[in-house]
């Protein structure tokens, strides 16, 4: 039963952004009711972030050992144990959601399991059971996106979620979309041996990234033998004797044994009373003031529902932020493109702060400055026989905008290119820091030399 005088604080959804919440404001001496109808730790621990980043360092593995000739060790991969892959993978998850289950406990926080519903202001139902809070913090998360005529299911035509407890490796894979989703799993499947073909409507594959790096990742890509196919809508799906056959709006056909569909998330928000409450939504999603309230008093709303990027480190953000609003902390607001973003194929794709194209845009043609500094010149870089480069984007005499990195474990140096955006940083400040040679990380240091205008270890 929920508590007779109610809660400081119900948190609707167990996920990244939800349990990030209840965590911080039971920390802060609030009585928290945390609502979740699966397992805590939402999409990011069961079906996202972390298998999948498990079955990609499995696909590094793989290419570790099969490239090992490259520096004199002797070893080749004689096949690949799916079994044995989605045993390690699903050993990390439980490992993980053991020690989530374990916090959350610890600080007193009353877990409901079950279905909720809106039923008040700031009033959830769990199967009959009523749970009113006076503040009420609305995270359910996201689910995978189709199109229209694109039937999921969960055998040839696939979303994130199936390809992961898949128990073989497909001899072929058309992959539609070519986000962050349809990248990593691209990747993963060709380092496991899937022939693999991408099929992108945009002009170039991850669209929202700066156009250098979307160039640096497809030369990669080719180069591993993934067929891309960008500037190509979809237009139709039949199911063949094989698998699948997939037809694009210039008529071209592609078959492979499995389609995943990869073209984004939408909100967790139908059915749930949001509407009938009167809040103020848009296309499913939940409208919120940059201090994340929705228009309902007492009611906020955090993570993959508020309009913008739909990553798990915004929503812990979100979550640890709505909790201190809630508190009288006066938390320092959010910004979304101070947030950075990792696509973890190989190459790694990282990045923090504008595109050279959005800078340009937002400042001036004449007012921004761009470095590329190529990874080439990076000794640490050549030694994991990786390629890519670290590009820096400035204000004309005024601070970093922008970071945009793409190599082997790029997604490691974001932290540091966090600090340079977030404090306004100028090229000349981070030069003068010293950098550990030889690293990965000294490239970010070369790139902001060069943009001060003293360059080291760059031609011309």
């Amino acid at each position: 039963m929920g508590q007779p005088d109610g809660y400081d604080v119900v948190v609707l959804g167990g996920g990244s952004g939800g349990y990030a919440c209840a965590l911080r404001a039971a920390q802060l001496g609030l009585s928290v009711a945390l609502i979740e109808k699966d397992k805590l730790g939402g999409t990011c621990l069961h079906r996202g972030c972390i298998p999948t980043k498990a079955l990609l360092h499995a696909a590094e593995v793989a290419d570790t050992v099969r490239e090992a000739g490259h520096v004199g060790i002797r070893a080749a991969v004689d096949s690949i144990d799916m079994a044995g892959i989605n045993a390690y993978k699903d050993a990390i998850v439980t490992r993980t959601f053991r020690g989530l289950t374990g916090l959350i406990r610890g600080r007193g926080i009353t877990v409901v399991e079950g279905e909720g519903r809106l039923v008040g202001p700031t009033t959830v139902d769990v199967a009959g059971v009523r749970y009113t809070g006076r503040h009420l913090v609305l995270a359910t998360g996201s689910h995978p996106r189709t199109l229209p005529g694109l039937e999921i299911d969960g055998e040839r035509v696939l979303t994130s979620e199936h390809a992961l407890h898949l128990d073989r490796i497909p001899s072929s894979a058309i992959v539609l979309g070519g986000g962050v989703i349809g990248v990593e799993f691209a990747s993963a499947w060709t380092s496991l041996g899937t022939k693999v073909t991408i099929i992108e409507a945009l002009p170039r594959l991850l669209a929202t990234e700066d156009e250098e790096s979307s160039r640096r990742l497809e030369r990669a890509f080719r180069r591993r033998g993934i067929t891309l196919k960008t500037g190509t809508p979809f237009r139709s799906l039949k199911h063949t004797d094989t698998g699948v056959q997939v037809t694009v709006e210039s008529g071209e056909s592609f078959e492979a044994e499995v389609l995943l569909v990869a073209v984004g998330r939408g909100p967790n928000t139908a059915g749930l009373g949001f509407q009938e409450q009167g809040l103020r939504m848009e296309r499913g999603w939940v409208l919120t003031d940059e201090r994340l309230r929705t228009n309902l008093p007492g009611v906020y709303a955090a993570g993959d529902i508020v309009p913008g990027p739909q990553l798990a480190h915004r929503g812990f953000a979100h979550g640890i932020f709505i909790a201190e609003d809630i508190a009288g902390l006066n938390p320092t607001v959010i910004e979304d493109t101070g947030i950075p973003r990792v696509t973890y194929s190989d190459p790694e794709v990282a990045s923090v702060g504008l595109t050279e194209a959005a800078a340009r845009e937002r400042y001036g043609e004449d007012k921004v400055e761009a470095v590329v500094y190529d990874l080439a010149g990076n000794p640490r870089s050549q030694i994991l026989r990786t390629s890519g480069c670290v590009k820096v984007v400035r204000v004309a005499d005024g601070p970093v905008v922008g970071v945009h990195m793409v190599g082997a474990r790029v997604g490691e140096l974001i932290g540091e290119a966090q600090l340079i955006y977030n404090w306004e940083a100028y090229p000349s400040e981070v030069a003068q820091l010293i950098h550990m040679h030889p690293t990965q990380n000294e490239a970010l240091g070369e790139a902001h030399l060069a943009l001060a205008g003293k360059p080291l270890h760059v031609h011309g």
